[in-house]
């Protein structure tokens, strides 16, 4: 008799220091767009003749200084590089930060932001079609800043003119913060989303939550591993139903045997995928 088949090894997702421990690659500049040290914006830049298409990447972590900074994102923004792209990849003051939470995590990320339209010519940059990439509390805020054309006319938190992002790319990213708030089953836990809104006002989510600004008029993709033990899977499926049905354009690409840090690990089947998406958005053929 043959032998009896084999079950298939159970999924073992990678690990922070799974991605850590590999060599670093370095940033070719680092821009200041304040006083704090996490008001730090670390660029990116191709090899060979401009202008070069541009993502705007924001690490996650919880909103949380203490758990992350943009050098997390060193791998995959490196790995754009490589391809042609180039990247400017944004820190922020998180919520434990002296002038973090509200509206300083906000403020931060919209000044970064908008610092690239200012540093466009300098670095010889195209800007007429940004992407803008977020991971885990990075995707809110990078659905957040394609969102800020949509700001309630009072917060202390709308700019005369916001740059410009023509898609979103949300990996494993926490859109909803009502609904973050109400799930203790999230890895950020709940009592942090009260430190980003702030208690104090009387809607606190009318200008940080992003179904509270939809349809936001610009595409989203939405990449999510199936397995992910920190982002509830339902919170992309929630988010895709809103956003679809407020009129805006949204792909959720739901990757099987996946967690949270293959989502931003090179060599990974999620981010082969990704970067696909990124380059053909951006009109890049991708070289492998």
């Amino acid at each position: 008799m043959p032998p009896a088949p084999t079950s298939a090894a159970p999924f073992k997702p990678l690990t922070w220091p799974d991605l850590t421990a590999r060599p670093r690659p370095k940033a070719d500049a680092t821009i200041a767009y304040g006083s704090d040290q996490m008001q730090k914006i670390d660029l990116w830049r191709p090899t060979g003749k401009g202008p070069h298409p541009v993502v705007l990447m924001v690490h996650g972590g919880c909103w949380q200084t203490k758990i992350a900074d943009r050098s997390l994102m060193d791998w995959i923004a490196g790995d754009l590089r490589d391809a042609g792209i180039a990247v400017w990849n944004i820190d922020y003051r998180g919520v434990d930060r002296a002038g973090g939470g509200y509206p300083g995590t906000f403020a931060d990320a919209a000044a970064a932001a908008d610092r690239l339209a200012t540093a466009a010519k300098e670095y010889d940059l195209n800007l007429t079609r940004v992407v803008a990439v977020g991971h885990s509390a990075g995707g809110h805020l990078a659905l957040w800043l394609a969102a800020r054309a949509k700001l309630p006319a009072k917060s202390p938190l709308v700019a005369a003119d916001p740059l410009k992002i023509a898609h979103v790319v949300s990996l494993g990213g926490l859109p909803d913060l009502e609904a973050t708030a109400a799930s203790p089953d999230n890895g950020c836990g709940t009592d942090v989303v009260a430190k980003l809104v702030g208690t104090d006002r009387a809607d606190p989510y009318a200008d940080t939550s992003v179904p509270r600004l939809l349809p936001l008029g610009v595409p989203q993709t939405l990449v999510n591993g199936r397995e992910d033990r920190i982002i509830p899977y339902r919170m992309a499926i929630d988010y895709t139903a809103r956003a679809t049905a407020a009129g805006d354009r949204v792909e959720l690409v739901t990757i099987p045997a996946t967690g949270h840090v293959e989502l931003v690990t090179p060599d990974s089947t999620a981010w082969q995928d990704t970067r696909r998406r990124i380059l053909a958005l951006l009109g890049r053929p991708a070289a492998r």
